[in-house]
């Protein structure tokens, strides 16, 4: 190891907390939240496991992090295929010998009224957003509940309310809710950290990548993503809540927030907002 390394790991260990020398895997690692989650982990000393389907953007962000003194490795997953998860856990465990944290942060979105939608849309979103974050979950549990280690789920407000023109997105979020919050009670005694962490709109490519009503990706997004909060303040906070150990995130006030407080209390008015807003968008399916 050359000094530089030396020396970037030593300010690391400087600054780190909770999740120095921590194995940590993120799934959709290679762009968006999951990139930028990469990066904290990698200034708080982790040694990481980068996942997600794109080799080049994976071997890209591999080099630059371990240029930074971050050791990690990165495995090509699909996580929509069950054997890809459980090679991923596989070779994450031959590689450190261990498990301590697992972010299933992959995901993609969609763009479709129900009406219009061909159903293997719905089927892939399910596929990759909640049996991906299933497969990945229970092929690192074992190490997870050795290690005490935490297991966090990135979710959207898409998972508290139901956001017209993504049936499948919203399904697919309340579901990896439900999930987890039963993972958490299952394992109350078992010292197993379960969080659900729901950002707001994020500037992230999640929406470049959205599916339309034929399941081609939209490419352009709808949306101004200069207004939104971006990746990297989401990962910090995310990580922060992992540190802190608690068990749901919510982020942005309006959308987030307010949104969950009116999905309690005033449901029909947030019925009416919810389609107001969506609606607003350029091209809306709704128009």
């Amino acid at each position: 190891m050359n000094c530089r390394k030396k020396i970037l790991i030593i300010a690391k260990m400087n600054h780190a907390g909770m999740l120095a020398n921590k194995v940590v895997i993120i799934t959709g690692a290679s762009s968006g939240i999951g990139k930028a989650l990469a990066e904290v982990c990698s200034r708080k000393g982790a040694k990481l496991v980068l996942a997600a389907r794109n080799q080049e953007k994976l071997a890209k962000l591999s080099a630059q992090l371990e240029n930074q003194g971050c050791e990690n490795i990165y495995v090509e997953t699909d996580v929509s295929k069950e054997s890809d998860c459980k090679a991923m856990v596989e070779k994450a465990v031959a590689r450190f010998g261990t498990i301590d944290v697992l972010i299933n942060n992959a995901g993609i979105s969609m763009r479709a009224l129900f009406k219009d939608v061909e159903i293997n849309v719905i089927r892939e979103l399910m596929d990759i957003n909640f049996w991906g974050t299933v497969y990945c979950t229970k092929y690192a549990l074992p190490y997870l509940l050795k290690s005490k280690g935490s297991v966090a789920g990135i979710i959207s407000i898409a998972g508290y309310i139901g956001l017209p023109g993504r049936t499948g997105y919203s399904a697919s979020k309340y579901a990896i809710r439900g999930f987890l919050d039963t993972l958490r009670v299952e394992n109350l005694h078992a010292g197993l950290h379960v969080l659900v962490a729901a950002p707001g709109f994020t500037a992230s490519n999640i929406r470049f990548r959205a599916r339309t009503a034929d399941g081609s990706v939209q490419g352009e997004t709808p949306r101004d993503e200069s207004k939104m909060m971006t990746a990297e303040k989401t990962a910090e906070k995310i990580i922060h809540a992992l540190e802190k150990k608690k068990r749901t995130l919510i982020l942005t006030f309006v959308e987030g927030k307010l949104s969950v407080f009116l999905s309690k209390w005033f449901p029909r008015l947030l019925d009416t907002l919810a389609y107001n807003h969506m609606a607003k968008e350029p091209e809306s399916p709704f128009k």
